[in-house]
C-alpha cells in the first residue's frame, strides 16, 4: 500500500504524540508500505523551534524508509487557547498545500489533535478519491470544556460541528482508550467504523532492574542532581502543561506527614507551565520538589531504574478524555505507579484493575501526600509485586500486536475502497 499520515508531530520531537506517530510510519515503512509523513518542524514540549528551523518554508527528509514532508507552522512564544487555534490552523494550510501536490495514496491516516485536521481530510479524501482513517489521540473539544480552557458558546458548538463533520467522513474512527470508543458511538459513529488503536510498547519489555543494577543507577542519578542518595524518588517525567494538573504535587511536597522521612519528589520535562510550576514550588520553600529538564535517552532510562515510583497526574475532571501513554513506559520498567487521577478516569481503573499502585484524587494535595507516605513505607516486598503485575498488565500493548492490527485494518479499508 502507499499511506500518507498527516499529523503536527513527529519525531525528533521526545515525547508526547511524536514517538507513536514516528513508530506507526516506521513499522509501515518496514513492513514493505511506502510511507510519507506530513508534518511541522519539531517545537515540542518546549514550544519552541530549532535555530535552524525558524525561517523555513517546507523541507523533506528521509530518515530509514519514510519521506518526512515539514511544512512551516507558527509556533507562539506563550501557549493560549487563542494563539493555539492559529498554531494549528498554520499548520493546516501549509500542509493541505503540501498534500495536494502529492501523489495520492491508498489510504490517509489522520492524527488529531489538531481536531480541524478533518476538514482538510475530507476534502483531499474526495480529491484523491481514496479513504481517510481519522486517529484520535485527545477528545479536544471535550477536553478544553472540561478544562475551562473554553466556554459553551459559539466557538465551541463550531469545534463539535468540525468534530462531527470529521468523523462521519471517515471511513474509519480510532482511539486510544475503550473509554474514547464509548465517547465515539455516543457521537454517532457506527460499530463497524470505531477502531481500537492504543499506543504500544516495545515488543521485549526492559522489565524490572537487578538490585546492584538499580544501586548503580540511583548512585549515578544522586552524583549527577544532589538528590539524598537513600532518599525514596516519586518521579514524573514528560509534558508539564494544563492538563497535567502538576500543581498538586508541589502542594503534596509541602503537605507531607510529619512522622517519616521526606521522598523526593522529581518533575523532570519542559511546556507551558514549567515557568508557573517552578514558581510555586519555590514559594512553598520545601525543596522536596526537584525540577529537572526533560531527559535524553540514556539519562532517562537511568531516572527510571533509580525511581522508587512512576507518578502520573491528570487535571480534575479531564480524565475521561485523556489516557497517558507513560503509564505504558511506566509499565514496562516493572515500576509501581501512583495515580493522581479522578476515580472514574480509565488510568485509575487501570491502576486498580490491574493492581500495580495507587490512586489519590487531584485536588487532594494531602491524599496525595498519604499515598506517597503508604508507597515509601510499603516494603520491598510490596513494591515489587506492584511492578510484577504492572509487567504483566502492560504485556497485551506490544508493538508488533497493536500495529498488525491496525495495519491489517489499514489494508481492509484500502482493499474495499478499491472495489
Amino acid at each position: 500500500m502507499r499511506i500518507i499520515i498527516w499529523g503536527i508531530n513527529y519525531a525528533p520531537e521526545p515525547t508526547g504524540i511524536a514517538p507513536f506517530n514516528t513508530g506507526l510510519a516506521e513499522w509501515l515503512a518496514g513492513r514493505g508500505h511506502e510511507v510519507e509523513m506530513v508534518t511541522t518542524f519539531p517545537y515540542y514540549p518546549e514550544w519552541r523551534k530549532r535555530r535552524e528551523d525558524r525561517w523555513c518554508g517546507y523541507r523533506t527528509e528521509r530518515t530509514t524508509r519514510v519521506a518526512v514532508r515539514r511544512c512551516w507552522h507558527y509556533v507562539p512564544r506563550r501557549v493560549t487557547a487563542a494563539r493555539r487555534i492559529v498554531h494549528e490552523a498554520s499548520f493546516l494550510a501549509t500542509s493541505l498545500l503540501r498534500m495536494v501536490l502529492l501523489r495520492r495514496p491508498d489510504v490517509l491516516v489522520v492524527v488529531s489533535p489538531p481536531l480541524a485536521a478533518g476538514v482538510p481530510a475530507w476534502v483531499v479524501s474526495r480529491l484523491w478519491r481514496r479513504p481517510y482513517v481519522f486517529h484520535v489521540q485527545d477528545l479536544q473539544p471535550d477536553a478544553a470544556v472540561g478544562l475551562g480552557m473554553l466556554r459553551p458558546g459559539r466557538f465551541t458548538r463550531l469545534l463539535y460541528a468540525l468534530e462531527r463533520l470529521a468523523y462521519r467522513k471517515a471511513a474509519a474512527v480510532s482511539g486510544i482508550s475503550d473509554g474514547m470508543l464509548a465517547a465515539f458511538r455516543a457521537k454517532g459513529v457506527e460499530d463497524d467504523r470505531r477502531v481500537f488503536f492504543p499506543n504500544w510498547v516495545a515488543d521485549t519489555l526492559p522489565g524490572a532492574a537487578t538490585a546492584p543494577e538499580r544501586a548503580a543507577a540511583r548512585r549515578a542519578f544522586a552524583a549527577r542532581h544532589g538528590t539524598p542518595a537513600e532518599a525514596f524518588l516519586l518521579v514524573y517525567s514528560g509534558n508539564i502543561g494544563m492538563k497535567q494538573g502538576l500543581g498538586v504535587l508541589v502542594d503534596a511536597a509541602a503537605a507531607r506527614p510529619a512522622d517519616g522521612a521526606a521522598p523526593c519528589w522529581i518533575v523532570a520535562g519542559d511546556g507551558a507551565g514549567k515557568a508557573a510550576l517552578v514558581e510555586a514550588a519555590a514559594q512553598q520553600a520545601t525543596g522536596a520538589v526537584r525540577f529537572l529538564p526533560l531527559q535524553p535517552e540514556e539519562a532517562f532510562a537511568e531516572m527510571l531504574i533509580a525511581a522508587d515510583v512512576c507518578v502520573i497526574t491528570q487535571q480534575k475532571g479531564s480524565g475521561q478524555f485523556f489516557f497517558p501513554s507513560k503509564l505504558l513506559t511506566a509499565l514496562g520498567r516493572a515500576k509501581p505507579v501512583l495515580a493522581v487521577a479522578d476515580r472514574g478516569s480509565e488510568l485509575a481503573r487501570a491502576v486498580e484493575e490491574g493492581g500495580f499502585g495507587l490512586v489519590a484524587e487531584p485536588d487532594d494535595p494531602a491524599a496525595v501526600a498519604r499515598a506517597a507516605a503508604a508507597m515509601a513505607t510499603a516494603g520491598e516486598g510490596q513494591l515489587t509485586e506492584w511492578g510484577r503485575n504492572g509487567l504483566a498488565w502492560v504485556g497485551r500493548f506490544r508493538q508488533s500486536t497493536v500495529l498488525g492490527a491496525f495495519e491489517a485494518g489499514l489494508e481492509r479499508i484500502a482493499r474495499a475502497a478499491r472495489h
